[in-house]
């Protein structure tokens, strides 16, 4: 064997090696890898929108409706010592809050998130909220007087409406949220309490909250159990407001008098994955993400979310009521104690509420 056929022998895997690296780094950067909460349905244009205007690949991966949330931050946690998600778009905030925690999510002070409030934004710029929603109640009317309506989250344990009420599963997504917010602003053991009332009141429990407001409206749940109200978000309880003629929509606890107690909204988050394959794109997704243009077709599209950029004028259902309207009584929560919460919410209720 030669000198030089050997040299070429020896050199060819290294060759080859730099060549799939550097391969593999063009394809990184001419895309942005999402990990979306945020339903496809009111996602999937906007990705759409951001590649025609960036000329960046959008490599979207959605979440379950059952799980929402939850997988994706298992998925960064378990990746963390080889990130594949650019962005991750969180439709709540708690999760994004606990990768923080854990120094996963990079620091980026986005132009874009300039006009959001101080509390609408870390501290670190690991995140922003944007995008709000509430948690509601679809009440069926045809069920339902006007003068019977719950008007609070806490009369469901009340035995009129034993068998009656439908939530989706509360260890995931916007319905875990809420319930860790609510061992916050309750405290752990009315919390509990609270929750053990509603099972104790005959709960349904449905796959997701889209299902929640879908029973809600057609008076029962697929196995015929009538029920007459669903907890729901307002991007789902609108759905149903569209298609069904026989619902309202009530924002529970307005009328709340003492405490912390209140309507919950729940922000939409983004943040950046610390080492990250595409940073530059990734930054460049936020600005989109917090633009006032993508907040104005969030809320007057179907999903109808809440803008939290003070700048935005959109045009929003009049069933709606914005945390900042005058007979608005949003709940006064500590987002940050209420993720302190979590693990210990989350034990509770897989023990509770957990299939057999």
């Amino acid at each position: 064997m030669t000198l030089r056929r050997f040299a070429i022998l020896l050199l060819a895997p290294l060759c080859i090696s730099l060549l799939a690296m550097t391969g593999c780094k063009n394809a990184s950067q001419s895309r942005v890898v999402v990990y979306s909460a945020q339903d496809e349905e009111f996602a999937k244009e906007l990705f759409k929108e951001f590649t025609q205007n960036a000329g960046l690949e959008v490599a979207p991966k959605y979440d379950t409706e059952a799980k929402k949330s939850v997988t994706h931050y298992t998925e960064i946690v378990s990746e963390k010592s080889r990130p594949r998600c650019d962005v991750f778009w969180n439709n709540e905030i708690l999760s994004t809050i606990r990768l923080q925690r854990q120094g996963l999510l990079d620091p980026y002070d986005s132009p874009a998130a300039a006009a959001f409030a101080k509390e609408d934004k870390a501290d670190d710029h690991t995140w922003c909220a944007f995008a709000t929603r509430a948690r509601v109640l679809v009440v069926n009317t045809k069920l339902v007087p006007e003068a019977e309506r719950p008007r609070s989250l806490l009369e469901l344990t009340e035995p009129r409406w034993k068998g009656k009420v439908v939530m989706a599963q509360p260890q995931f997504g916007t319905t875990a949220t809420q319930a860790a917010c609510l061992f916050e602003v309750l405290g752990p053991e009315k919390a509990k309490e609270y929750y053990r009332g509603l099972k104790a009141n005959e709960l349904q429990l449905s796959p997701g909250n889209k299902q929640a407001a879908e029973w809600a409206g057609k008076g029962r749940t697929p196995a015929g159990q009538v029920v007459a109200v669903g907890i729901t978000d307002t991007d789902d309880a609108m759905e149903e407001v569209h298609d069904n003629p026989d619902v309202v929509v009530i924002f529970p606890d307005r009328d709340a008098k003492e405490g912390r107690m209140g309507t919950l909204y729940i922000p939409n988050t983004l943040a950046i994955i610390k080492g990250c394959p595409n940073p530059t794109g990734a930054r460049k997704m936020v600005d989109y993400l917090l633009s006032p243009e993508v907040e104005t077709k969030l809320a007057e599209g179907p999903s109808h979310q809440i803008p939290l950029n003070p700048n935005v004028k959109a045009t929003l259902p009049p069933q709606y009521v914005k945390p900042t309207d005058k007979d608005a009584h949003p709940a006064k929560i500590d987002f940050a104690k209420a993720a302190d919460l979590w693990d210990d919410t989350q034990k509770f209720l897989e023990a509770e509420f957990a299939a057999p």
